[in-house]
This record gives C-alpha cells, structure tokens and sequence, in this order.
C-alpha cells in the first residue's frame, strides 16, 4: 500500500466517522481504500489513548558531518586537488571525526562539489587501469 502524505487528517476522521456509524475494521479498510493495519492502528490509538491526530514522525538523522559542512566546502575551495583520502585525513586531524569514503563522497555531492579524475602529473591521456587518482573539483 502506498505511503499517503503525513496519513492526513481528513482521513483519520473518515476512519472514526465509519467506524462510529458501526462499520468493522476490514469494512473501512476496502470502503477508504486502506489497509486493515491502518484502520485498526488508527481505531487503537483513539482507544487506548485518545490521539486522533498523526504523531510525530521520528528516526530522522542530520547528516553526520552536517556541522562541519561549512569547515569542508572551504577545505576544498582551499585544496581543490585534494584527494578524498587526504580530506578524510584532514577531517580525523582537525576534528577527529572518522568518517568513511562513502560519507566523504555523498557529502561533497551534497556541497554540489564533484569529484574528477586527475592523473597523477596532470597529464593527458587515458588513466591506466586501477591507478586513477580522484580529486576533488568544483
């Protein structure tokens, strides 16, 4: 069943508006186009706890370098040939925060800061298999 925007309200209150006009959970479940777990979740919270209203959503994480998004986007208009190992090394130095070479990637995706190939020297030409260095660019 697909996920509904924040299980609005307006729905909520159809599901109690049946189900006080007597009507039985798998009953609603098809008439609204829900499922039966919604309906009797929905139905037990106003039961047991009288919420009628959506509870907060939780679980949601900032990112983990999200404080140090500012101290990374200058790192690398400092360093712009900077490898994401040595920012990785600079990260642990200055703030020792780890962080992996996954996180240090979504992250400068997410500072719109992209990575490009850089071939040791600078030279021109195809990289040779297993030996590309990655920079950081803007």
């Amino acid at each position: 069943m697909a996920a509904r925007e924040a299980d609005s309200q307006d729905l909520r209150e159809r599901v109690f508006a049946t189900s006080d006009d007597g009507a039985r959970v798998g009953q609603i479940a098809r008439l609204l186009r829900v499922s039966v777990s919604y309906v009797s979740k929905v139905l037990g919270r106003r039961r047991t706890a009288g919420e009628t209203a959506a509870r907060p959503q939780h679980g949601h994480m900032p990112p983990k370098l999200a404080a140090l998004h500012d101290a990374i986007r200058d790192q690398v208009t400092t360093r712009p040939d900077a490898t994401i190992e040595e920012l990785r090394a600079w990260l642990f130095e200055t703030y020792k925060v780890a962080a992996s070479v996954g996180l240090i990637w979504h992250t400068l995706a997410s500072l719109g800061l992209t990575l490009k190939k850089v071939a040791p020297g600078g030279r021109a030409g195809p990289p040779r298999r297993g030996q590309e260095t990655y920079r950081v660019a803007r």
